[in-house]
């Protein structure tokens, strides 16, 4: 079994090279399953009815959020019933949505998780540690992936090494900047970040000149999208059906066309 995992989606560039690349890497990776960060989708912050909608149009199966999961208001309509939608499960407020999905695929339960970091990070209930110790028993005979948003790579990768062996894969998001520590950990497949799937050319996806501003002292602007074309960050990885444990993992990304052509 192959399962694509694509990192935060950040903007309209984002999501434009995703649905322009789907299908495509579907068909090279032979995919059975396909998830996105899509927290940063809508302008940056938040997920809204429409763009998680079009999501699932396009192809994906579920959808891990973070941080900014709450940013847009539109989410509090539809997180309740959405049955694709995986929010933080150890972060506040906890009365809206889930922090575990459960999917069939193949004849096999994939448990997706979605947990947030304890280190920099706000609204947290509970360490994601606190949080995992407590679904031991719920993750017997499934194929469990874990979304770690968190901000420190020490964070998570410990976090992998101590339930590895209840994870198929436990992948980092939120930083937007791919890490190449991509590695199999006793069956579980870990990567520090996937990385970010929106415009390269930008500061983790915002507008280059504002982040700078910033930097210089400015602090009266709010942070843009970058409107540049955009990267696309993601892991494949295989899983042996039988043990339900991760073989390999194949950190996969794509910069604009522009950006490969300058590269020697």
């Amino acid at each position: 079994m192959n399962i694509l995992f694509v990192g935060d989606i950040v903007g309209k560039a984002g999501r434009a090279i995703l649905y322009a690349r789907l299908v495509s890497l579907k068909q090279a990776y032979n995919i059975d399953f396909t998830i996105v960060n899509g927290e940063n989708i809508a302008h940056g912050k938040g997920m809204t009815l429409k763009l998680y909608e079009e999501l699932l149009s396009n192809g994906v199966d579920a959808i891990t959020l973070g941080n900014h999961a709450y940013s847009k208001s539109d989410i509090l309509a539809f997180i309740q019933k959405s049955k694709h939608l995986v929010r933080p499960l150890n972060m506040h407020p906890q009365t809206h949505g889930k922090g575990i999905q459960e999917f069939e695929v193949k004849g096999k339960t994939i448990r997706v998780i979605n947990l947030i970091g304890s280190v920099f990070m706000d609204n947290v209930v509970e360490t994601p540690f606190e949080a995992m110790y407590q679904l031991e028993r719920f993750n017997k005979d499934k194929i469990v992936i874990v979304d770690l948003h968190a901000e420190a790579t020490s964070e998570k990768m410990a976090f992998a090494y101590q339930f590895k062996d209840q994870c198929a894969a436990v992948l980092g998001t939120h930083t937007h900047v791919q890490t190449a520590d991509e590695r199999i950990i006793d069956g579980c497949a870990f990567i520090s970040d996937v990385g970010m799937t929106g415009p390269f050319n930008s500061v983790i996806g915002r507008d280059i000149q504002e982040v700078l501003d910033r930097f210089n002292g400015n602090f009266s602007k709010r942070f843009t999208v970058s409107e540049e074309p955009a990267q696309l960050c993601a892991v494949v990885i295989t899983i042996d059906e039988q043990s339900m444990r991760s073989t390999q993992i194949q950190r996969i990304q794509i910069r604009p066309e522009k950006e490969l052509n300058n590269e020697h």
